[in-house]
Parts: structure tokens; C-alpha cells; sequence
């Protein structure tokens, strides 16, 4: 009796029946991907048999999730009128709900999700973002980041969960779950990303020197990739730091021989952002990338750099198999050859009651109380509140980067709360609103002053790097809102809008109350809901809080893996209603 083929066996073999019948131009042709709004494009997609196409910083693909739709759905059909007919892989930096739509569900980033530190939450959180990303065109997202960050100067600390492996480890499982496959439903394919080192170099520069010994990587940095792959991940993206002096994109060690060969990851390796003209050319190939961003001109290099790489041997055609087998793997695995098009339905569920309820209790979970004295907090309704500063009434500033745009936005967005929206909600009174902090208003009760950074995104954020456009600590602007206050005898609650620990030691020592809120996104009434009290707090620091500037001196800043120094407060902490001091 004849052996059944088992699912794999069926894919696999669908897999080596299309590959046996490509060109080499179509196998490279496969390992390319564009921005739908490249130069050449649409007709690229035929003309160079492209494999892939992103969505990134510049023109949207249309006016609504209907044009979002219309777009991709006319580059598919160019892809499908192809000799092969292969599908197109069609991504997006979702990386905290479909970010790049207004009027979607926005998520907390990553680091207030490690706060919450809630694997449910987390599932749940990555299942609405596949879906609100489906219902916009999208089956692939470059999430999630689980780097570990070391260095607070890093300006994408936000994007991680938490400098601690465990913790990190256990909710990269859950995201890939959810984005993936959630109650059945075939989900859109995640990337676990960089790979590896990108939260650990020297200074925390983004892509500078990652000088962490090879047992450190594998102890610290090693195991959320670990839990990705066991999880089914489809897509790992390497990174632009350097890991013993080679560039991560060129790093044949740690991508072919560790990634895929002793964690035996079947997926495909992307790259980042014109990685083959940056990062080596042709050795970014033979270090076991599969699939290139040759965007922003570098489509044409590419193509033919891999091309001639092959015909004069230099890069071998099984090294091209093997990167293009990934490739058609997870567009076999995700259903494209079946269901290539993006499903009309599902425009309807972008940013719907039910997704952005989880979204404020992603919220509540993820604020972290450190300080609340002589029970300050809950605030009773009947208080006489005020609202002080420009982050206490703009949904953009509340979300940070990778919102709308890559940099995000200071501008409030469709569909959004803010936190003065939430509090408005649930006083008695009237709600005063001080946005430069300089009122110093009479008859008030309570000061709500909420503080933060501006959005950055990558390298823009990172203090004392290229742009240099951050620091470690407030604005003298904003210490200067709590200040106008405090002179007045009037309680104050700050509540701080980061990205990653700041030192604000005098600004807790000066409060009554004080909460690290992280980048909420678009549901700022979550805040208000547990200034109020209508739930209790429940999250903890998912980085070690700094001292002092001090604490940045050597290659790292504060963490629990430096015993050396002593934080401010420790990986963990955080008060409740019932713990309250």
C-alpha cells in the first residue's frame, strides 16, 4: 500500500516541481524585493520577476484600506501574469498594530508589552494586527524585534520587549503565534528581528560594533531567535551591527551555519535596507541571505551582481536553490498560490470596538506605577484636575515612532484617545488643559503632567549618535511644567511617555505620583482608566531605571547583568494600589 505524503512531504514537494522549472533570472527574480512605488514600478514586477514588494516611508498605496487593497491587488495580478505565475510576498513595518493606516488599532510598543509581560496579551495583540494588516493589503510584517537592549542610548530600546532574555523569549513565542495563526485562521507571516546583536552594541549606537563574546550572543541574545524558530517563525532579518567585526549581513557563521544550520530554521533570511550595495555585495549572498531589499536603486546592482556572481561561480546556483526554495516554502506555506489577494472583508475589522479594547488592556498592563505617595492615586473624580503639557493631548506624541510614518507623527490621528480625552471622561468637573505648563492655574486639586520624548524611529533616537537629537533626560522645558506647580503646592502625578527608562530621579523625588506609560498608542484612555482607579496597576519594569547620567559611561547602562551598577530601581519593580508607597 502506497504511503500517504504528510502536509510537508506535499509542500515540499510542490516546492522542488516549480523550482526545477526556473530560469536563473527568475530565481533572482524571487530573491528581490521592491516598494510599490520604486522607480520602474509596476511594470518591475514583471520585467524583473520580482518576489516581493513593501510598503514603506513615502507615498501610501491609496486613500483608503479600499485603495490599499485596489494597489496590491493589481501588482499580485502583474506577478500571477508571469510564466510561473508566482505570487507576490507583500510586507510592512507593523510593528505595534498596522502603524502605517490611520485609523487602525494602535498597539503599546513592544516595551510596554514587556511591562505587561501578559503572553496572552501579547498573542491577541499580534492576531488583531494580522488582521487589521490583512484587511490593508499585507501577508508578511517585519515583526517582532527581539533584540535585548543594553544601552538606553539606543534609539530602538521601544521596539523590544525587555532587556531580559527570559521574559523576552517567552513573549516572542507568543507574537509569532498570533501573527501567524491564531484560532485557526492562517495569519500573516512575522520576522523576527535583527539578526543578531542590534540592541547589544557598544554605546548603543544602531548598526555600530556588537563586542559581546560568542558565549554572551549565545547565552543573552540567542534564545527569543531560538523560540521564533521552534515556533515556525517564517522570516528572520539580519541586522546592521557588526558581530566580531564582520557585518551581520556578511556573517556566514552565524546565519548559515548557527541560524540555519544547528537551530535548523526553515524559513527565509531577509535582508534590511539595501543591504547588497551597504553590506558586501555578493558576500551577503553567500553568508546565507535569501531575499535582498534591493531598494532605492539597488535592484538593478543586484540583479546583475548575483547574475554574473553565478555564471563565473563565484556564488554558487545551490546557494540561489536554497534561498528560493525558502522563499516559495512560506509563500506555499501562507496560502498565496491559493488565496493570493487580499480579502475585501476584512476592511470592515480596521480598528473595530473589540480589537481596541484589547488594546487599552494592553494599555492598563503596561503602565508601571514607581512612586504614590499618602495614596495620591487613585484620583477621585471629584477633583479638581488640570493637564499640563503638549504630550497630554496629541495621540501622535503618545505613540511614538513607526506611527503613520517612520518617525512618527506629533499630529493627533483617526480613531485615537488621548489622555486628556480618558481623564475628561471619567472627572466630575471640568477638565483644565495647560499645554505649555505655564498657567500655573488656581483652584486646581491635582496636576497631571504628562512628559515625554518626541517620536524617533532607528538612528534618529539614538543619544549621542549620528543625529545626536536625544538625551537621557527631560527637556529643562519640561522639568520646568512640574516646577510651575509644585511652587504652588498643588499634588502633581507625571506621567511619562518614553520609549526607554529616562533619568528623571528629581522629577519622582519632586512628585506625588509617578508613571512610566511607556508609547501607549492610539488608546490613551487605558491611562485614565487606572489614574482612576477602575483597575489596579499591574505592570513592572521591563528595563533596570537609571540613576544618573553616570550610569552611561562604560559600553552599557544599567542592567541586570551588570552587577556593578546600582539602578534606581530594579528590572521588575512597580507598585499597585495594593503595594503603594
Amino acid at each position: 500500500m502506497k504511503k500517504k505524503r504528510t502536509p510537508n512531504q506535499q509542500l515540499a514537494q510542490h516546492v522542488e516541481a516549480l523550482l526545477t522549472q526556473m530560469t536563473l533570472s527568475e530565481k533572482i527574480g524571487q530573491m528581490s524585493q521592491v516598494r510599490h512605488f520604486d522607480e520602474g514600478m509596476p511594470a518591475a514586477i514583471k520585467t524583473h520577476l520580482i518576489g516581493s514588494v513593501i510598503h514603506t516611508e513615502g507615498p501610501n498605496p491609496g486613500e483608503d484600506a479600499e485603495g490599499w487593497q485596489a494597489k496590491f491587488r493589481a501588482l499580485q495580478k502583474l506577478a500571477l501574469s508571469t510564466r510561473l505565475k508566482i505570487p507576490l510576498l507583500i510586507g510592512v513595518d507593523a510593528v505595534h498594530g498596522q502603524n502605517t493606516f490611520e485609523g487602525a488599532t494602535i498597539f503599546p510598543h513592544n516595551i510596554g508589552l514587556g511591562a505587561a509581560a501578559n503572553s496572552d496579551l501579547v498573542e491577541k495583540a499580534a492576531a488583531i494586527t494580522a488582521v487589521e494588516a490583512q484587511a490593508t493589503g499585507f501577508n508578511w510584517v517585519f515583526s517582532p524585534c527581539v533584540a535585548i537592549p543594553m544601552n538606553e542610548k539606543w534609539g530602538r530600546v521601544y521596539e523590544a520587549f525587555s532587556e531580559n532574555t527570559e521574559l523576552t523569549t517567552r513573549l516572542t513565542r507568543a507574537s509569532v503565534k498570533g501573527h501567524q495563526g491564531y484560532n485557526g485562521k492562517i495569519g500573516v507571516m512575522a520576522t523576527a528581528k535583527h539578526f543578531i546583536g542590534d540592541g547589544a552594541t557598544d554605546f548603543g549606537l544602531e548598526g555600530g560594533s556588537t563586542t559581546l563574546s560568542r558565549a554572551e550572543v549565545i547565552q543573552r541574545l540567542l534564545p527569543p531567535y531560538q523560540a521564533a524558530v521552534q515556533s515556525g517563525v517564517g522570516s528572520i532579518m539580519a541586522s546592521f551591527n557588526t558581530l566580531d567585526g564582520i557585518s551581520m549581513h556578511a556573517h556566514q557563521a552565524m546565519i548559515t551555519d548557527m541560524l540555519k544550520g544547528e537551530l535548523d530554521f526553515q524559513g527565509m533570511v531577509v535582508s534590511d535596507w539595501k543591504a547588497y550595495s551597504r553590506f558586501g555585495q555578493n558576500d551577503i549572498i553567500k553568508a546565507g541571505i535569501d531575499m535582498v531589499m534591493a531598494v532605492d536603486g539597488d535592484l538593478e546592482e543586484f540583479q546583475e551582481g548575483v547574475r554574473l556572481a553565478v555564471l563565473n561561480g563565484t556564488v554558487s546556483e545551490d546557494r540561489i536553490n536554497d534561498a528560493v526554495r525558502r522563499i516559495l516554502r512560506q509563500k506555499f506555506r501562507f496560502g498565496l498560490f491559493e488565496n493570493p489577494f487580499p480579502d475585501k472583508g476584512l476592511i470592515s475589522k480596521i480598528g473595530i470596538p473589540e480589537h481596541r479594547k484589547i488594546a487599552r488592556q494592553a494599555v492598563r498592563e503596561s503602565l508601571v506605577l514607581l512612586k504614590n505617595e499618602n495614596q495620591t492615586l487613585p484620583l477621585n473624580p471629584s477633583s479638581r484636575i488640570v493637564v499640563v503639557g503638549p504630550f497630554g493631548n496629541n495621540s501622535g506624541l503618545q505613540s511614538g515612532g513607526w506611527t503613520l510614518t517612520w518617525q512618527g507623527t506629533s499630529k493627533n490621528y483617526a480613531g485615537a484617545t488621548t489622555i486628556l480625552d480618558g481623564i475628561k471622561k471619567f472627572a466630575h468637573h471640568q477638565v483644565r488643559y495647560d499645554p505649555n505648563g505655564k498657567a500655573a492655574m488656581d483652584n486646581v486639586d491635582v496636576a497631571i503632567i504628562v512628559i515625554g520624548e518626541n517620536p524617533y524611529a532607528e538612528f534618529f533616537g539614538d543619544v549621542g549618535g549620528e543625529m545626536d537629537l536625544f538625551q537621557l533626560s527631560l527637556t529643562q522645558e519640561q522639568q520646568n511644567y512640574h516646577k510651575t506647580y509644585t511652587e504652588k503646592g498643588i499634588k502633581t502625578v507625571v506621567v511619562l511617555i518614553s520609549g526607554r527608562p529616562l533619568v528623571t530621579t528629581q522629577q519622582i523625588e519632586q512628585s506625588d505620583a509617578f508613571v512610566a506609560a511607556w508609547l501607549p498608542g492610539s488608546e490613551g484612555d487605558g491611562i485614565a482608566e487606572l489614574l482612576f482607579g477602575l483597575a489596579d496597576f499591574k505592570g513592572t519594569l521591563p528595563h533596570s531605571w537609571p540613576k544618573s547620567e553616570q550610569d552611561y559611561q562604560g559600553k552599557y547602562g544599567p542592567n541586570f547583568w551588570d552587577k556593578s551598577v546600582n539602578p534606581l530601581f530594579p528590572i521588575g519593580y512597580g507598585l499597585s494600589y495594593q503595594k503603594s508607597t
